[in-house]
């Protein structure tokens, strides 16, 4: 495809500076930012302010470390293109814990190369991606003097334990963080090489039900099979949530589904999608599960789901202990689609739990944290301007998908600044993400420079809203 002299700069700078990039992209990845652990709240900090000294360094202007009741926000301009579009860009520079630790083939904060990937947690969830829209500014300030448009950045440090600090500061600041489109650098790829952007989302619905039986722990021997158990009495109950088939249980769950339209269909159909590598390649199981009647990507992308992600009770140290335990948690999280409302999904998921509650057993529900589905316009002006970006530099035409997880933000973005999101990613399958050996190919995370770099330089070529 050919390309304006320009946009040839802007890839020879990549190019020629792809070293010193890589090697600043290792040193914050080498600050272990594990948001959800006390121990590294200074790491936390050290890395917030290494993205505020590289918002400097690339050019950008009212750089702020802004203090929060938890981990910091960055926040930076440059609004000097006047008569252009406003991109504000978010990302995260907090990172997962590392473990289990004992199943890195190299330690996980120590960034290593091998295979062109980078193995290092936090790669491509998410300092890989977010460093990208950094350096996508640096290099277009090289290739122009100046910037195309106006860009804001919004950069968080709590995006794995809930993004409590964002969800505050976004509806508090609306003028200042005023754009006409949102650029959000948190995704995948479908494919290796096939430019991607996704145009959905599920929502998620986070919950802990809590179970309590007999007053305190009791010996097996002298009160089992008169006494309730909490731990079974949960499992009792979870099992009651989803049947064999994964299918939810809840009365009126899927009253409000919205399917996907027929063309979003028959384009997801033509993906070079295997379902024989998916098992094999990235669950790893011995077979797939869920509703039989959908597909993989209709079950992953488009309908809701019900998942357990752990119980906590009883005894399970070494050795035997008999007791019947009092009391039993499990974490239980529901993802919703485009439709579903997630106060009357609450509604019904507490009406259920109170209904099927075991004899002998009280349940209590607590809800973590609840954000719809939300799905993007794919004929907004931006959306079309970054998929061209996107084939210019990998050579092939974007496909639209939809994403089975969910990025809050994203939704907060729409409601108060009315905005949308360009869901831009460029991580892969099979990265790991939140597992051992995390890695982000290293051809992606150049293409990422040169892809935001492109799509800033035609919005603003084009001007178009």
């Amino acid at each position: 495809m050919s390309q304006a002299p320009v946009s040839k700069t802007i890839d020879a700078f990549v190019d020629q500076n792809s070293e010193r990039f890589l090697d600043e992209l290792k040193s914050l990845i080498r600050i272990p930012s594990v948001s959800t652990l006390p121990d590294h709240a200074g790491d936390v900090r050290k890395a917030a302010t290494f993205v505020a000294d590289a918002l400097r360094a690339a050019g950008m202007e009212n750089v702020e470390v802004i203090e929060t009741a938890g981990h910091p926000l960055v926040y930076a301009d440059w609004l000097h293109a006047a008569g252009k579009p406003t991109v504000l860009c978010y990302g995260h520079y907090d990172v997962q814990p590392p473990d289990p630790l004992d199943e890195w083939i190299s330690p996980p904060f120590e960034p290593t190369v091998r295979n062109g990937n980078l193995y290092a947690r936090g790669s491509a969830d998410d300092k890989g991606q977010m460093y990208s829209q950094i350096k996508a500014v640096e290099t277009l300030r090289a290739a122009h003097g100046k910037l195309p448009i106006n860009v804001k950045f919004l950069i968080e440090g709590e995006e794995e334990v809930g993004g409590e600090a964002i969800s505050k500061y976004v509806p508090e600041h609306r003028e200042k963080l005023k754009a006409d489109v949102a650029l959000v650098c948190d995704t995948e790829l479908f494919a290796e090489g096939l430019p991607t952007l996704c145009v959905g989302l599920r929502g998620l619905i986070y919950t802990e039900i809590e179970a309590r039986g007999p007053a305190k722990d009791l010996h097996s021997g002298m009160y089992g099979g008169a006494a309730p158990n909490a731990v079974f009495g949960l499992v009792e109950l979870l099992a009651k949530l989803k049947n064999a088939d994964g299918v939810i249980q809840i009365p009126g769950i899927y009253d409000d589904v919205e399917p996907p339209a027929p063309a979003e269909m028959k384009s997801w159909r033509a993906l070079p999608f295997s379902e024989e590598e998916f098992l094999k390649s990235e669950v790893g199981s011995s077979r797939l599960t869920g509703e039989p009647n959908y597909s993989v990507l209709e079950r992953v992308w488009a309908r809701p789901t019900l998942e357990v992600h752990g119980i906590a009770g009883g005894f399970t140290g070494a050795g035997a202990k008999t007791v019947i335990p009092a009391k039993a948690i499990a974490k239980v999280s529901m993802r919703m689609v485009p439709g579903q409302d997630p106060e009357k999904v609450v509604a019904a998921y507490k009406k259920f739990v109170a209904e099927n509650t075991p004899a002998g057993i009280q349940t209590e529900v607590r809800i973590l944290s609840a954000g719809p589905a939300i799905s993007v316009n794919p004929d907004h002006h931006a959306i079309h301007v970054a998929a061209q970006a996107f084939a210019d530099v990998l050579g092939k035409e974007t496909v639209f998908i939809r994403s089975g997880g969910s990025i809050p933000i994203v939704g907060e973005f729409a409601e108060y600044l009315g905005i949308p999101s360009i869901l831009m990613g460029f991580g892969l399958p099979d990265d790991g993400l939140h597992s051992p050996n995390e890695k982000y190919k290293l051809a992606n995370y150049y293409a990422g420079i040169k892809t935001i770099a492109h799509f800033f330089e035609q919005y603003g070529e084009q001007s178009g809203k």
